[in-house]
């Protein structure tokens, strides 16, 4: 969203960025032309367990990726090219063939081929072991990764995917070199070596990340920068003070709405507001083999119990999380119509809808009630509930069953 070189993807989809205006270019000032010079600064909530892709911010703009999500589509959907220049799919949709631009440097002086992508995609889809891979499951349809020539990658599919050109843009994949994995895959864990717009300075734990300028960046004429550093602040309030005053310049992920409030009365015009649609989820995976799991009216039970449209209301007073949504994010050209989603079980917006819906379809059935029982008394109700009970409590007790009804 930022006329930022590279690594401005990386915010294309934030609920809240804030942003001193009278230092960095706002999309609606695309027309200007970028000034060079100057260092970013900006607060980052958690330090880096390891130097992957665990905190994105400091680190991304170290390394680039095959392909990307254009940053000025606000939409968040169009795919334009990084490290791979141009592509061609095949009619049946199962290989995808990508050329690679030439002249690409590591920052130590070496040549980016091919072979170092297909070592990246191969630690990622077939981790050696003892090696997690956590988006491994985003590649299950890839049945291999081939390397025709130094310049050329090409990925051949089990089966069609229309989603594979967007699993090549994710903003995690940054592309490693080859020989450094071969001698030890863990090597990127503790260290930085990539092909990016800056190069790595230092990291001081509980303090800061600094990059630099990178002067030989393929993309010439980038970055607009002379270098940035990420300050660790893990207190909300002390990110809060250090925007206030001055000492950073930018909060990618975004500030509750108390917090944002207060920014903008304290900073005036010299603070800019960014916010979007969020997509965010706590998922609950059921053991569809254990009981009460086993049985799908009482997983049906809890999604109609959920009242998501009060739980946004409150949430949106509190963090920046405010819209009811299915699994894209809500607005984008793949979310679910409103109106479609509302049909869906638990997305009524009237909870008695939803009651009425689970009596419609359920009577008489003692085992339900018992789970359900067991659902709001049991080990894991007490554990945290996920669910509004009164509304299970309510959903189960237009069940018929007489000799249970005093538990209600």
């Amino acid at each position: 969203m930022l006329n930022l070189p590279r690594w401005n993807r990386m915010i294309s989809r934030p609920a809240l960025t804030l942003l001193l205006g009278s230092v960095l270019a706002l999309p609606a000032m695309a027309q200007d032309t970028p000034r060079y010079g100057g260092e970013l600064l900006f607060v980052v909530a958690a330090q880096p367990p390891s130097f992957t892709f665990a905190v994105m911010h400091p680190l991304a703009p170290h390394y680039n990726t095959l392909l990307r999500v254009d940053p000025t589509d606000p939409t968040g959907t169009k795919i334009i090219a990084d490290l791979a220049d141009s592509w061609t799919i095949s009619k049946d949709g199962r290989q995808y063939s990508l050329n690679l631009r030439r002249g690409v440097k590591f920052h130590d002086g070496s040549e980016m081929t091919s072979q170092d992508v297909k070592a990246t995609y191969d630690k990622i889809i077939n981790p050696p072991a003892g090696v997690v891979s956590a988006r491994k499951g985003e590649y299950v349809n890839v049945e291999a990764v081939e390397a025709p020539n130094a310049h050329n990658i090409v990925f051949r599919l089990k089966w069609p995917s229309a989603a594979f050109l967007s699993s090549l843009a994710s903003p995690w994949n940054w592309i490693y070199k080859a020989d450094i994995l071969a001698k030890d895959t863990r090597w990127y864990e503790k260290n930085v070596m990539g092909t990016g717009p800056f190069t790595f300075v230092e990291y001081v734990r509980s303090s800061h990340w600094v990059g630099r300028k990178n002067p030989t960046y393929w993309d010439k004429g980038k970055p607009y920068l002379d270098g940035y550093r990420a300050i660790f602040i893990t207190d909300p309030a002390a990110r809060v003070a250090a925007v206030r005053s001055e000492r950073a310049l930018i909060e990618f992920r975004g500030f509750a709405p108390p917090e944002r409030d207060v920014l903008v009365k304290d900073l005036g015009r010299k603070i800019t507001v960014q916010e979007s649609p969020w997509d965010c989820a706590l998922w609950v995976a059921m053991n569809h083999e254990k009981k009460p799991f086993d049985d799908k009216r009482v997983r049906r039970a809890l999604t109609l119990a959920l009242d998501r449209y009060e739980g946004s209301k409150a949430l949106s007073k509190i963090a920046f999380l405010r819209d009811v949504a299915g699994v894209m994010v809500p607005g984008s050209p793949f979310a679910t119509a409103p109106a479609e989603l509302e049909k869906l079980a638990g997305y009524s917006r009237d909870i008695e809808n939803s009651r009425a819906e689970f009596e419609a379809r359920n009577t008489n059935h003692r085992v339900l009630r018992d789970n359900c029982c067991q659902l709001l008394h049991g080990p894991a109700s007490r554990r945290g509930r996920l669910h509004r009970q009164d509304h299970v409590a309510s959903i189960c007790r237009r069940i018929p069953n007489p000799d249970l009804s005093s538990r209600w």
